[in-house]
């Protein structure tokens, strides 16, 4: 009895061992960054921005528009939503999850993107950005003195886009995010733009079924070229949602992965490093 006693001890022992393993390369592999993850209108989500650091998202956008002086997180009807604020819903957790102090975040890796889709004046909503933004400089990349300086979060700026004015400004916490059609009429780089996008319907039309068209394939990866060619990440949104796609967007060199379907594209993007590691 008491040899079978200290052997079912045992097995209990390396079972709890053999959990604890698994539970935390589960943790882990949950936030594993994901360098080709961007979650589109992340705040539709139950839990904003938390649910894409969770699944391991880089790469994270914003609808906001300027109502009574305060930058609203909303695609649609801002007025109702006045407490979802830019820096309730984003700056604030993840300032907070930089100096370690949030208590709901995954360990984040870093550097992330936010990309801020401004919905109202570009020329206002930008002042007032600029003014909230001030308050978070220590974790946001900038344009100082004409030099990039790369920190925790970068902002980019898209939707209603202020050209003239960051352009004109020699230091600054926001970048823009320009027009694939127009990427090889402005060559700026890191000083103005970071990102190059467009809607997937302007360059192809292929829904994944069947074989993709050489002719919109080979258009794909001449703008993608151009972008690279200047420093700038390539993303196409409202692209159809299915891993046929995405994985030729990949091979085409698209960066960024649009997509709503935060867990989906997470799989299908671990799944595929995993599968190229073991082809390897």
């Amino acid at each position: 009895m008491m040899q079978a006693a200290s052997l079912c001890q045992k097995h209990l022992k390396s079972l709890l061992l053999a959990l604890l393993v698994f539970s935390a390369f589960n943790s882990c592999s949950q936030n594993i960054p994901l360098a080709n993850a961007f979650a589109h209108n992340d705040y539709w989500h139950k839990r904003p921005l938390y649910d894409a650091l969770d699944n391991g998202y880089t790469h994270i956008e914003a609808d906001v528009y300027l109502r009574h002086g305060k930058l609203i997180v909303a695609h649609l009807f801002p007025l109702f939503k006045r407490h979802r604020t830019l820096e309730r819903l984003y700056l604030d957790p993840l300032a907070a999850c930089i100096n370690g102090t949030n208590g709901q975040a995954p360990r984040i890796v870093y550097p992330l993107t936010l990309m801020i889709d401004i919905k109202s004046n570009a020329a206002k909503t930008y002042e007032a950005l600029s003014v909230v933004l001030e308050k978070y400089k220590s974790i946001l990349s900038g344009y100082e003195d004409g030099v990039f300086v790369q920190r925790q979060v970068t902002i980019v700026i898209t939707g209603h886009k202020p050209f003239n004015i960051l352009k004109s400004e020699q230091n600054r916490l926001a970048f823009i995010d320009e027009d694939l059609l127009k990427v090889q009429q402005d060559t700026s780089s890191t000083d103005v733009y970071r990102t190059a996008s467009c809607r997937y319907s302007k360059l192809v039309n292929w829904n994944g079924n069947g074989a993709f068209p050489v002719p919109q394939k080979q258009r794909l990866r001449n703008y993608v070229a151009m972008a690279h060619r200047y420093g700038k990440k390539v993303r196409l949104w409202a692209s159809p949602e299915n891993p046929v796609v995405w994985n030729e967007l990949l091979e085409c060199g698209v960066d960024l992965i649009n997509t709503d379907k935060l867990p989906e594209l997470k799989n299908f993007l671990t799944s595929r490093v995993t599968f190229s590691a073991n082809v390897k």
